[in-house]
């Protein structure tokens, strides 16, 4: 079969379930789903604030539904105040339900390229818990004020009632703020929400800074997106503007709030952590080559003072020397933070205490720390066990692995179909893995494919950047495989 027929679809499903996902949901399912869309929305009471009047607005990616998180922001005498409103999922999916046992089972969405598999069923994620354009929602408001030095005050955490006045992308958003672009119709015919996105990114820019100080790290990840071109499967590189950089701050700072909250509360809860490199030796080696001294043991401002220096001296290259420190620091896992446990902190971030809490229809950890904070604030007892935490963490750990390699096996089958016809074809290339048994593994640096150096993989390691050959793809084993040409 040529290539370009391949069943990408099919193969999606049959990578789900390999890696242990189930994607068809309960039985029950509809019947669930049918009773919540009759639940009215909580009332408005002590409890639950009216807020839908705030000039609320949403950023994501052009093709996202589920709509996980909207802000606003106000000026006040101490600095910007914001407000993250953060669909609540635990109002429609009740703990024990089969959807959230299944949402327990599953942890995460995964995207594929060709097919989105959600954690909760779309009428859920993608509609009656999504903050969609000019929908009455109900969501968990995180709020804080920034002050010039991007220090955080009046941090506040409440439910209420939520309205998005204004669904906007990245791609439109991130060229207007950097003046590269015009500004979306959506903003260029709305004053108070040109006023808006300015606030926000400004109080975002201030919790950036903030953040590097503190020795957070600076990393430019491609991300890849296929796209049909004249009949043709392309893949094309999605790589992080100024829209997306406002989103991810506000989300750190948000996250950093919830974490805060619970650890005074003196509660169990789950955290994401990062922890130091265990590679720490080869990220100085890597360094070293561009002449650039790092200290002995992992630092975190010391290596984002590396990482900004190539992003000052080589902006082309950056994003591969970004993706060999990724690769090279290794994932972050989810782990149980008992009652009273001094802080885990996120390496990468610079938090001294971050948890998941902005991402509910994706993330079933984010669902499980909406209820801890839940029972806190209502006094009630604990939703969950030390021994329940601790399994859901340790799961959300294994799926969240089991999803990337669902992405990245599809990401090459996908790619396979796309340069089926290139073979034979030079591309630059990074070297992002040496592995003892398996192999050496390169990323082309556009299109943004990667695959298995077949020869010529002799003394290079992770960060090298080198030129290869195309020698051969194949869908159907998700191979793509290159000959190192210099």
């Amino acid at each position: 079969m040529p290539a370009s027929n391949f069943d990408l679809a099919a193969s999606a499903r049959q990578e789900m379930r390999s890696q242990g996902f189930d994607p068809d949901f309960p039985p029950t399912a509809n019947n669930e789903l049918n009773a919540i869309a009759a639940r009215p929305l909580p009332a408005v009471s002590a409890t639950v604030r009216d807020l839908r009047s705030l000039p609320w607005s949403s950023i994501d990616n052009d093709d996202s539904r589920d709509l996980d998180q909207i802000e606003c922001a106000e000026r006040t005498d101490a600095g910007i105040r914001v407000m993250i409103g953060i669909a609540d999922v635990d109002w429609a999916v009740t703990q024990g339900t089969a959807l959230d046992l299944h949402a327990q089972s599953q942890t995460t969405t995964v995207y594929t390229g060709v097919e989105v598999f959600p954690m909760l069923p779309e009428r859920l994620s993608t509609d009656l818990t999504s903050l969609n354009d000019e929908q009455d929602r109900v969501a968990v408001v995180i709020e804080f004020t920034v002050a010039h030095d991007g220090s955080l005050s009046s941090q506040n955490i409440y439910r209420a009632l939520v309205r998005n006045k204004a669904q906007l992308t990245y791609e439109g958003v991130g060229p207007w703020l950097e003046s590269a672009g015009p500004a979306p119709a959506k903003i260029a015919d709305n004053p108070a929400l040109i006023e808006q996105l300015h606030m926000q990114d400004e109080a975002s820019k201030a919790l950036l800074d903030s953040r590097h100080r503190l020795g957070a790290l600076d990393v430019d990840r491609v991300e890849t997106e296929s796209v049909t071109v004249d009949g043709h499967l392309e893949i094309r590189a999605r790589r992080k503007n100024r829209a997306a950089e406002l989103i991810e701050d506000f989300m750190v700072a948000a996250n950093s709030v919830m974490a805060k909250k619970l650890a005074d509360a003196g509660v169990s809860s789950i955290r994401r952590v990062v922890r130091a490199p265990e590679r720490w030796a080869r990220i100085v080696e890597l360094a070293s080559r561009y002449g650039y001294t790092l200290p002995a043991q992992p630092d975190a401002g010391a290596l984002n003072g590396f990482l900004q220096s190539r992003k000052t001296a080589d902006p082309a290259h950056y994003a591969d020397v970004s993706l060999s420190v990724l690769k090279l620091m290794g994932p972050g896992e989810y782990v149980l933070s008992p009652a009273g446990a001094a802080p885990m902190g996120h390496f990468s971030l610079a938090a001294q205490d971050y948890t998941h809490s902005t991402a509910p229809n994706r993330r079933f950890g984010d669902v499980v720390t909406q209820r801890i904070l839940k029972a806190v604030q209502s006094k009630a007892a604990a939703p969950y066990t030390d021994d329940e935490l601790a399994a859901i963490a340790r799961n959300c750990t294994l799926k969240e692995d089991a999803a990337r390699k669902v992405e990245r096996n599809m990401q090459k089958r996908i790619a396979a179909v796309a340069l089926s016809s290139h073979i034979g074809q030079q591309y630059k290339a990074v070297v992002t893995g040496v592995v003892p048994h398996k192999g050496v593994f390169v990323r082309l640096v556009d299109p943004p494919a990667e695959g298995r150096l077949m020869r010529g993989e002799q003394g290079i390691d992770v960060g090298d950047q080198i030129t290869v050959r195309l020698l051969a793809a194949d869908p159907g084993r998700g191979f793509i495989d290159f000959e190192r040409v210099s």
